[in-house]
């Protein structure tokens, strides 16, 4: 444990050096910062190296998808940090003479997920060097080749731009004493990943951002376009093999239009499983451990459904790219519920949108809550009821889950890979976590004139309203 902490302490300090060496950098200086490091990870030769790599050392996901996501995500995150204010005065209003300034957070510890083990790096750093921090990223263990080479590219951008290359760093030989240790000598902790990881973070005793458990569930509504809505629901669910925790586990289909949506997704590549499979899935999906308690088995994670049916001894056709099963009530019992991170979808029917509603509530707050969900339809009134009623971050409407929650070009959302859940999901906001979380404010008031107002201007129409 001592060899730990003095091993952690130098990272740390060997960071907070390199913070100081930017300290008085000016925006365009950070700002090339970030596009070296964005460069050396959206180029096209480092990423195919990178995503080789991360499916060969985690066996997750495919080569294919995490180009893509690569390519996505790292240019997404430079788009928006690119030009905004970051350092020095950034904001100022005439009327309240209030002035802002923005100062680093300090150095920061990223913990990052085997699921994403090279694009939480790369977007995460663009957002963290915006600000002038310094990063220290926790790896898991079985990604810490894929993750290091990825910081290896980063740096090599830091150095052909002048800054100092300590301003990202990795620890080589991650462990959970590693991880502990590195939270408690850090001044704002970064946790992507599991929920275990993310409560060991906020009961670190270090300022921490984190992310709540996902089980992204989307409404099809009766008057959707289904074709849209299938392709979208398809798209999103076959990508990377489900690693995102945006991914759609459960979709909640009209009557109406219940087995044209099947049929659409059978047509994409879905194997619809028959009762006796599904058992026979589930057996293989959620296994017991000694204590009796049946937890997710990490050999399906983030695999093809052909593998995971060809583990679970399911027959499959060769062009099965999505396992379909029809949710079972109560579904607080269901296993298939739950976030599964692997193309395996579950597929419940509603009659009016009162059981549409009534479902999707209860699959959230079974598994899920704050985290998001999503709605096909041109129905106005459906989405406000969701915005209204859900206890959730996001809502996507006529969008695939997965590239629409953590921002895309198609649509308004931060870019990021790390999503806030707000309380419901145990987090401390609901945003869709970006350079600005890694900026410290000064606030600067001036004095004006006291503009106070009439007690009758404050409580006169109350009055009115509740004489005596």
């Amino acid at each position: 444990m001592a060899e730990t902490k003095t091993m952690i302490a130098d990272l740390v300090s060997r960071a907070r050096k390199a913070q100081a060496q930017v300290e008085d950098y000016t925006q365009q200086q950070l700002d090339d910062i970030c596009l070296a490091i964005a460069w050396e990870v959206y180029d096209d030769k480092n990423i195919k190296i990178l995503a080789e790599m991360a499916v060969e050392e985690t066996g997750m996901g495919n080569v294919a998808d995490k180009i893509k996501k690569h390519k996505g995500k790292v240019l997404g995150v430079i788009a928006d940090v690119k030009g905004v204010k970051s350092t020095g005065l950034i904001e100022e209003n005439a009327k309240t003479k209030i002035k802002k300034y923005a100062k680093p957070a300090g150095v920061i510890g990223a913990l990052t997920p085997v699921t994403n083990p090279t694009a939480t790096p790369a977007s995460n750093a663009v957002s963290i060097l915006k600000g002038g921090n310094a990063v220290v990223f926790a790896p898991h263990p079985k990604s810490k080749v894929c993750s290091a080479k990825a910081i290896e590219f980063m740096r090599k951008g830091l150095k052909k731009v002048g800054a100092p290359e300590d301003l990202i760093q990795i620890v080589a030989e991650p462990s959970i004493d590693a991880t502990g240790e590195l939270m408690k000598q850090v001044d704002l902790v970064l946790a992507t990943g599991g929920s275990a990881m993310v409560k060991a973070a906020y009961s670190s005793g270090t300022p921490a951002y984190g992310v709540g458990p996902g089980n992204s569930v989307q409404i099809i509504a009766e008057d959707a376009d289904v074709k849209d809505a299938v392709a979208k629901v398809v798209l999103s669910k076959c990508f990377d093999h489900a690693t995102s925790c945006s991914s759609e586990n459960s979709i909640i289909v009209a009557d109406s239009v219940y087995d044209e949506v099947v049929a659409g997704l059978k047509t994409g590549g879905s194997y619809l499983c028959s009762s006796e499979e599904r058992d026979t899935l589930g057996n293989w999906m959620w296994k017991e451990n000694k204590k009796g308690y049946r937890s997710i088995n990490p050999a399906i994670v983030a695999k093809s459904a052909k593998v995971i049916a060809a583990d679970a001894g399911l027959n499959v056709p060769e062009s099965t790219e999505i396992l379909l099963v029809e949710g079972a009530m109560p579904l607080e019992d269901d296993f298939f519920s739950q976030e599964k991170l692997s193309p395996v979808l579950t597929i419940w029917k509603y009659s009016g949108f009162d059981q549409a509603m009534e479902i999707l509530t209860r699959l959230t707050d079974n598994c899920g809550t704050g985290h998001s969900c999503g709605i096909h339809t041109y129905t106005d009134s459906y989405v406000e009821r969701m915005s209204l009623e859900m206890k959730t971050s996001r809502i996507m409407v006529n969008q695939p889950q997965a590239p629409a929650n953590g921002g895309n070009f198609f649509n308004g959302m931060a870019s990021t890979t790390t999503l806030g859940c707000g309380t419901w999901g145990g987090n401390i906001t609901t945003e869709n976590i970006s350079y600005k979380h890694f900026l410290n404010i000064t606030y600067v008031s001036e004095w004006f004139p006291p503009v106070k107002p009439e007690d009758d201007e404050i409580w006169g129409d109350f009055h009115k309203k509740y004489k005596g």
